[in-house]
């Protein structure tokens, strides 16, 4: 079963369809530059304190942008005490941002179409350039290997319906269309995929490096062949303040690696990249994807960033980045993500970075974590005896 957790954190398109018996619908902005004048721009970042808004915030400022933040002041409320802050609530308290102007506003928390329609029609006379990060899982299907931007999209069954943890993608595709019609031709609709780094409150990749950090036998899914795409959070940020500088516009699928449509990266290639960042303090033992379904060893959830590749999951991990990666987006090696991900494990700030994050995030699956001294995983990945037991089953298969 899919939790509020996995559903919020996007990427089981395939999985969520089949739950949500949608209908399918295809949206795909055509990509076009306009002419930006050059020089410093002013940012509106709509939320800006979870996990990848604070990437964008140093990115920007890296460049002489200048940023400004609106959200509900709840979420890491000390974090960037010389950014200016406006506070409010985007359903329906945007008083904060009348009679302002910025360049581009980046809505990283926009989930409900009809809230979202609010902040986009208030803000079209006063910005050039919309950016709303949206997600892989607005796709209907994952069957098809190399499907890119024009593939079907999930529709909402019941219009009326904002439960985000049921109809996440066909909300999330809405939300798109929102953008679109509130400012047709100024808006990047960025699906992100499978997101990693520093700061990641879901504890899916955070799983694997940790794990691996903490040596012994690892419980490894499949046979290591397993296509699959991600994106450290800081390389999506900085590609965000490229396209502002440049004004693209269109719709992209905002993951790595850099490959089309031949896949060069496999969940061999993830976990050798983490060990080689733990150390190799641990030992991978792969076994396959029937014998982890015999003893009910959960894909994704319990094996993070992993699907068995076959049937309504055949383009699983093979999606078309292409449009991404003529627009610049580019991707640093996996050994840097997972060695700075160990690196903020490993931070002292890293146990008030969780306690302050907001509930409709991760943090009320903190008490979920087995290891309180490894909060950044919460709860995500199989439990150790568990897999101890799932190891010494297929040691003693015979």
């Amino acid at each position: 079963m899919l939790d509020r957790r996995e559903l919020l954190a996007g990427g089981l398109a395939g999985l969520v369809a089949a739950a949500c018996k949608e209908k399918p619908s295809t949206i795909a902005a055509p990509v076009s530059t306009t002419a930006v004048k050059a020089g410093p721009k002013k940012i509106l970042i709509l939320g800006g304190t979870g996990f990848l808004g604070p990437h964008v915030v140093d990115a920007a400022r890296a460049k002489g942008h200048t940023v400004t933040l609106f959200n509900r002041g709840k979420t890491h409320p000390k974090l960037f005490p010389d950014v200016e802050k406006l506070q409010g609530d985007r359903d329906g308290k945007l008083d904060a941002l009348a009679n302002r102007t910025w360049d581009a506003v980046v809505d990283t928390s926009g989930y409900v179409p009809r809230i979202v329609k609010q902040s986009v029609e208030l803000l079209a006379p006063k910005v050039g350039h919309y950016l709303f990060i949206s997600t892989m899982s607005v796709y209907a299907n994952d069957d098809q290997p190399g499907a890119d931007e024009t593939a079907a999209l999930h529709t909402l069954e019941d219009p009326t319906s904002e439960d985000v943890s049921k109809n996440y993608g066909a909300l999330k595709a809405a939300c798109e269309a929102a953008c679109e019609a509130g400012m047709p031709g100024r808006v990047a609709n960025l699906r992100a995929g499978w997101m990693a780094g520093p700061l990641d409150p879901t504890g899916r990749f955070t799983y694997w490096p940790n794990r691996l950090a903490d040596g012994g036998e690892v419980l490894a899914p499949g046979d290591g062949s397993t296509p699959i795409q991600l994106i450290d959070a800081r390389d999506l940020a900085a590609w965000i303040i490229a396209l502002i500088e440049r004004g693209t516009v269109g719709t992209f699928n905002a993951f790595g690696p850099s490959n089309h449509p031949t896949v060069n990266l496999t969940m061999k290639t993830l976990l050798e990249a983490c060990q080689q960042a733990a150390g190799t303090k641990a030992t991978l033992t792969w076994v396959p994807a029937d014998f982890l379904a015999t003893h009910e060893v959960a894909p994704w959830s319990e094996m993070p960033g992993w699907l068995p590749v076959s049937g309504d999951n055949a383009g699983f991990g093979r999606r078309s980045n292409r449009r991404a990666v003529e627009a610049g987006l580019t991707q640093r090696p996996l050994v840097d993500t997972a060695r700075d991900t160990l690196a903020w494990i490993a931070s002292p700030d890293l146990e008030l970075w969780v306690a302050n994050t907001d509930p409709f995030g991760s943090a009320a699956m903190l008490t979920r974590s087995e290891d309180n001294k490894r909060k950044a995983i919460h709860g995500s990945g199989i439990a150790r005896d568990k897999e101890a037991k799932v190891l010494a089953a297929w040691k003693a298969r015979g």
